[in-house]
Parts: structure tokens; C-alpha cells; sequence
């Protein structure tokens, strides 16, 4: 596997708070790596530190090896990555327009740009809401946009901020399902947060455990699941009481009695 993020001794500070220290953390190409952890542990802000959309405190970020000065990173390595939010912001227009944004702003040629939106509207089953005006779709719509538009691109990596949390149940275990189709044939390196053991036993192979700023544990993600530390376990045991670690579902205990 090719390293292709780093981070070293990393801080991030906010109004005098101390929000992240982060020793050490990599991802690896084709990796899908979940972060996860309590509520203002700094799951969102590690993401965003990764995806090099806050600046650091201290210490230094590295891409393929080589360390990114600090400050606004350029367009070239931006163009690098995706991110895709909790809540799809889309902009005013069509499904069509919406996907096809970023590939216009790299000013990719027309008939390009319909190819590749046929494409990716196929693989999100969205072909058919092509001239909808996205003010008009349901959540779990809106939401397969917000992916389609990150992925039509052909990131590097992919950033996902509990993309699937606002979901109804079955909209997102269809999303889901379908998502994980699309980035194991496209082997798209992921980083995702969720607060949902759900989500992230389903999707990942690795996992980050963050508590207070802190990563506390980091591995496969089964390893971590099975064996946590004393660390991770007050926060994963509570998880344990209503889903079963198995990787082949994503149903909760309740519904599998």
C-alpha cells in the first residue's frame, strides 16, 4: 500500500483549547478509515485537518511524502480531494448541474461532462431525477447527489462527514449498500466519521477511536471492535448493547431477534 496522508504531532487549538493531539496518524491508498468517537470528541475536526481544510496549531501534515507548508494548500492538491457533508449542499439548479459542477470547473469538454454524469447518476440509481430541481428531493436523494458530485470527480480520497446520520433507517441501509458497491469497485481511499458502530462496521477496514482530541486506539476495524482498550471500551461497550460485530449486516439487534 502507498501512504498517501501523514500526520505528525499535530495540535489544533481553538480559542485557547486545546480540540486535537494527534501524534500520529496515516492512511493508506485504498483504505477506508473510519473515525469515531463521543459527541465533541473531534471526530469533524480531524477530517477537517486531514482534508487540509483547517490549519494546524503544530506539527506537520505530509501528502505521498512530502510535507504541505502550511496555510491554504494549493488548488492542484484540493483538487485532490472530495468531501461530503452531513447535509448535502447543493446548489440551485438541476440534478444534472449538480454533479456536473466540478467537472466545469475544471473546464472538462461537454460532451465529456454528459458522459460522465450519465455515469455516475447510473451508479447512484439517480438517472431518473436528472432534470429535477434538488429543492424537490427527498433526504436520501439529495444525498445520493452530494456523493455522485464528490465521486465524479475521481478523487484521491474521499472525506465523509456522517453523510448517512440525518437518514431514515431504510433509506440509509439502501444508501449504504449501494455506496459500498460503488467505492469497492472504485477503490476510492475513504475517511469517514460517524458516531454509528452501525456504519462503521459495515463500511470500514479501519478504524480510529478518538476520545478528547485524542486518538486512543487505531487499527483494523474488527480488531479494534473485538479487542478495545481501556480507553475505547466504556465508549464501544455502550454501542455493543444494541449492535452485534458482525460485517456481514448492518441490522441492529433489535430487528435481527
Amino acid at each position: 500500500m502507498n501512504l498517501l496522508i501523514e500526520l505528525k504531532n499535530i495540535t489544533y487549538q481553538a480559542n485557547h483549547k486545546n480540540i486535537l493531539s494527534i501524534p500520529n496518524i496515516q492512511l493508506q491508498a485504498g483504505e477506508f478509515l473510519g473515525i469515531m468517537g463521543p459527541n465533541g470528541a473531534g471526530k469533524s475536526t480531524l477530517l477537517k485537518v486531514m482534508a487540509m481544510l483547517d490549519g494546524i496549531s503544530s506539527g506537520e501534515i505530509f501528502y505521498r511524502g512530502q510535507a504541505v507548508p502550511k496555510g491554504t494548500p494549493s488548488l492542484e492538491l484540493r483538487r485532490k480531494f472530495s468531501v461530503a457533508l452531513q447535509q448535502a449542499l447543493l446548489l440551485e439548479g438541476s440534478v444534472f448541474q449538480n454533479i456536473a459542477i466540478g467537472l466545469k470547473l475544471r473546464n472538462v469538454p461537454k460532451a465529456e461532462i454528459k458522459e460522465k454524469v450519465l455515469l455516475w447518476m447510473d451508479q447512484f440509481q439517480i438517472s431518473h431525477l436528472a432534470k429535477k430541481n434538488v429543492h424537490f428531493l427527498s433526504g436520501g436523494e439529495a444525498q445520493r447527489v452530494n456523493l455522485a458530485r464528490a465521486m465524479i470527480v475521481k478523487p484521491e480520497i474521499l472525506f465523509l462527514d456522517e453523510p448517512f446520520s440525518a437518514l431514515d433507517f431504510p433509506t440509509k441501509i439502501k444508501l449504504m449498500d449501494d455506496f459500498k458497491g460503488i467505492i469497492k469497485g472504485s477503490g476510492t481511499t475513504t475517511v469517514f466519521v460517524s458516531h454509528d458502530l452501525m456504519e462503521i462496521n459495515y463500511l470500514t477496514n479501519t478504524l480510529a477511536i478518538i476520545v478528547n482530541g485524542e486518538v486512543k486506539q487505531y487499527g483494523p476495524t474488527q480488531r479494534v471492535l473485538e479487542h478495545p482498550n481501556s480507553a475505547t471500551s466504556p465508549f464501544l461497550n455502550e454501542w455493543k448493547k444494541f449492535y452485534p460485530l458482525s460485517n456481514n449486516t448492518v441490522k441492529p439487534l433489535s430487528i435481527m431477534r
